[in-house]
């Protein structure tokens, strides 16, 4: 079974201490595994050391927005300006491009036509999640998000993709044991551009 880790990396809106995200890549690297890192462009702004290191520690990168607004509520220039600023961003302090990985903040628009549309015609395609921890809740704890998802990935759809945030301390908690015990149950970890097209929303080429 392939399963795909993915951290929003964008401003908390919720009490968090220091280091998390910098603690997220550590447990990452000291178990190898490559994840995908969605990131708000304000983010990649206040945070350039953090941004290169996902980028050189081999996780693939894709754009959160730069304001993580909802973009349904956002005019169509106001979701391009939006999208565009992001991947200025991205490309010109992270050093790649992060077409055509996309996340709509808040899941806001995923299911939107227009809003499909316009990321669609700039070269993204929103990414989905099928098991969504709720780890930026504060009464969430390590060991019930990993508990919760190793049963959340046993039970849904092969090459499930996993919804994180990178900076509630209670992810950080809980990595070590998801991992350890996704990989017991024969899990393998990958990015979401290794799973088949349909699991994102894309179309086989």
């Amino acid at each position: 079974m392939q399963v795909a880790l993915t951290f929003d990396a964008e401003h908390p809106d919720r009490p968090h201490r220091p280091g998390v995200q910098e603690g997220i890549l550590d447990v990452l690297r000291a178990h190898s595994v490559a994840a995908t890192f969605f990131l708000q462009g304000r983010w990649v702004e206040a945070f350039p050391d953090t941004a290169r290191r996902v980028v050189a520690d081999g996780h693939l990168v894709g754009n959160h927005s730069f304001y993580h607004a909802r973009m349904p509520l956002l005019s169509d220039d106001g979701i391009v300006t939006d999208i565009q600023d992001a991947e200025a961003a991205i490309r010109d302090i992270a050093g790649v491009d992060p077409r055509p990985w996309f996340r709509c903040p808040f899941f806001a628009g995923s299911e939107d036509p227009r809003v499909l549309g316009i990321l669609e015609r700039h070269g993204y395609r929103d990414v989905p999640s099928d098991v969504v921890l709720d780890d930026w809740e504060p009464g969430r704890t390590g060991s019930a998000i990993a508990a919760d998802g190793l049963a959340a990935v046993e039970a849904g759809a092969d090459g499930p993709i996993v919804l994180f945030h990178s900076w509630p301390p209670q992810t950080l908690d809980a990595l070590p044991t998801l991992i350890e015990g996704l990989r017991a149950r024969g899990a393998a970890f990958v990015t979401v551009a290794q799973l088949p097209a349909a699991r994102w929303g894309g179309t086989a080429k």
